[in-house]
């Protein structure tokens, strides 16, 4: 069955999820062609494209919240008709997840494969030699381990690995195996490479976009408070309530675009036009615990304002920076409350970037008045498609893992 659009999902429902998961009352919208209006029972209002393949449309159709608003008085009845009313049948969604082209998935050990531009040609053979996967047999084995022992194995296995249980092993022959597998990871890479993934791609994407023209900046990771509001995220927002906050004054950056606004501002009476610069840094977020999320990430903004800012040029950077990173993606729209319509890079149903086309009606918040356009991308999501992480902390900065490998040997 053909995927809905949105505005047929929420007004089965009445109800409308944000960006952070929050479940909101609807009081009244409005359709036009491509559009929707709505006015939540909370008192926020917002414009939002009407698509069938938004982050929104998404989570209806796989029946997600985090929590309801507490302001629009959202009952169980609700909650019960969002979780239980399809406007598509169960089998059609899991029909349309699937489609192979859109995943990366592994090779078999008898494939060869090209190294990446991020790894040393010689590393992907060593990395081959070293973790040869174990002969799959019986799951019936599975229930002879207990959770902690399956969440060691968890931990200790690697994405070439293509680990099943052995009912021929005990849990300590295999944590064995597996130990002996990491130690010979960690010792190749300290006597091969030396470089930790994180840090090697902070490198390879600084060289691509500047290559390519753009400034490098380095702006602060204190900010002030008031840099928060003027993104338009006010105390009664739910993504006020994520940022980590020092004193009154000040608070740990929750995204790179403040700053860059103060750079884009400044250089513009310098720089000739186009004025291009990016920024790759951590930024701090209270999210919730999850395999994509993280309250400490490394974002990457890149942004472009004068000649030349048009979505085609913004896709086009976009696909030559994927393309450089071999990773596969599609682009989709989708809105969010900061910067209203946006672009969204996805891989499969894990999005690496939001990209918007300026101007916006924020800009003059920050004193710009030009065209412009941006995106920003985090990178342990790139890390964890690159290399297929099944969990986004082994490319966190982290003292539990080392370039995803568990350093609790």
């Amino acid at each position: 069955m053909d995927k809905k659009p949105l505005d047929v999902l929420i007004s089965a429902t009445g109800l409308w999820m944000s960006r952070t998961g929050t479940l909101h009352k609807i009081r009244h919208h409005e359709v036009s062609k491509r559009k929707i209006y709505i006015e939540m029972a909370c008192g926020d209002r917002l414009v939002v494209n009407n698509s069938k393949s938004c982050r929104t449309a998404r989570a209806f159709r796989h029946h997600k919240y985090r929590k309801t608003c507490k302001h629009c008085k959202v009952s169980d009845e609700d909650i019960t008709n969002f979780l239980t009313k399809s406007t598509e049948s169960k089998t059609s969604v899991k029909v349309k997840v699937v489609p192979a082209t859109k995943t990366r998935k592994a090779l078999p050990k008898s494939v060869s494969r090209a190294p990446k531009p991020l790894e040393n040609p010689a590393s992907v053979q060593a990395s081959t030699s070293a973790s040869a996967p174990v002969k799959p047999v019986s799951n019936s084995s599975a229930s002879a381990l207990t959770r902690s022992q399956l969440d060691r194995v968890e931990t200790l296995s690697s994405p070439e690995d293509q680990i099943s249980l052995n009912a021929a092993k005990s849990f300590r022959e295999l944590e064995s195996e597996l130990l002996v597998r990491r130690k010979s990871d960690l010792q190749r890479i300290y006597s091969d490479e030396r470089e930790n993934y994180l840090g090697k791609l902070e490198r390879d994407i600084t060289k691509f976009f500047v290559d390519r023209g753009f400034l490098e900046v380095k702006s602060p990771i204190l900010i002030p408070a008031e840099y928060v509001e003027r993104m338009g995220i006010d105390s009664d927002s739910e993504l006020s309530k994520q940022v980590f906050r020092v004193d009154k004054n000040l608070c740990l950056r929750p995204m790179l675009a403040p700053n860059l606004y103060n750079y884009l501002r400044k250089l513009d009476k310098v720089l000739p036009d186009p004025v291009k610069i990016f920024e790759i840094g951590p930024c701090y977020r209270k999210e919730s615990d999850g395999k994509e999320h993280l309250e400490e990430f490394t974002m990457l903004n890149f942004c472009q304002m004068g000649s030349g800012c048009t979505r085609e040029n913004l896709e086009a950077l976009i696909r030559e920076f994927l393309e450089y990173l071999e990773i596969d993606f599609e682009i989709v729209g989708d809105s969010c409350m900061v910067y209203g319509d946006t672009l969204d890079v996805m891989h499969g149903n894990l999005e690496l970037s939001s990209a918007v086309v300026g101007p916006i009606p924020l800009d003059r918040e920050w004193g710009i008045d030009k065209p412009w356009i941006g995106a920003g991308f985090g990178l342990e999501r790139l890390l964890k498609v690159m290399h297929g992480f099944k969990n986004i902390k082994r490319a966190a900065r982290s003292e539990s893992y080392y370039n995803g490998i568990s350093t609790s040997l």
